[in-house]
C-alpha cells in the first residue's frame, strides 16, 4: 500500500518564513525578522509532530542538519551563539528553530519568542544572507 499523503509546509510556516533550500531531510526556511538571524528546519515528513516520532535513521540526520544548519548561521552571521529549540506549541507540524544570538540583540537574555514585532528583511539583505548560508 502507497502512502498517497505528501509533505505539505503549514501555511503559518510558509508566512512567516522566507526559503532556502532543501536538504536530505528538511526544508530550511529563513524566519522574516530581521532582528535574529533565525533558520527554521523542518523536516519533509507527514504527520509527524515531535522528534521521537521520527525513525532512528531520519533522527540522526535532523542532528546532522542542525549541526550543519547552525554552523553555517554563526558562519553567516559573525555570532558565536546558537539557539536550537523545538516547542510545537504554536505549529503542531515539526519544525526546530535555530537563533543566532548576541548579548545586543533585542531580546537577550530572554527568549525571542512573542518579543516585539517582526521586522522583515528588505527583500537584497534577505537574498545576501540566504547566499552567505547556502
Amino acid at each position: 500500500m502507497t502512502n498517497s499523503l505528501k509533505f505539505e509546509l503549514h501555511a503559518q510556516l510558509a508566512r512567516d518564513c522566507l526559503p532556502v533550500d532543501d536538504w536530505p531531510l528538511c526544508r530550511v526556511l529563513l524566519m522574516n525578522d530581521r532582528r535574529f538571524p533565525w533558520l527554521i528546519l523542518v523536516p519533509r515528513r507527514v504527520a509527524i509532530g515531535q522528534i521521537h516520532e521520527l525513525s532512528a535513521a531520519d533522527q540522526q540526520t535532523l542532528m546532522a542538519e542542525i549541526n550543519d544548519a547552525s554552523e553555517r548561521l554563526l558562519a553567516a552571521t559573525g555570532l558565536a551563539r546558537v539557539n536550537v529549540a523545538a516547542l510545537g506549541n504554536m505549529v503542531a507540524q515539526l519544525h526546530v528553530h535555530i537563533i543566532a544570538r548576541h548579548d545586543r540583540d533585542a531580546a537577550w537574555p530572554g527568549p525571542v519568542w512573542g518579543h516585539g514585532h517582526a521586522e522583515a528583511y528588505e527583500p537584497p539583505a534577505a537574498q545576501a544572507l540566504i547566499e552567505k548560508l547556502l
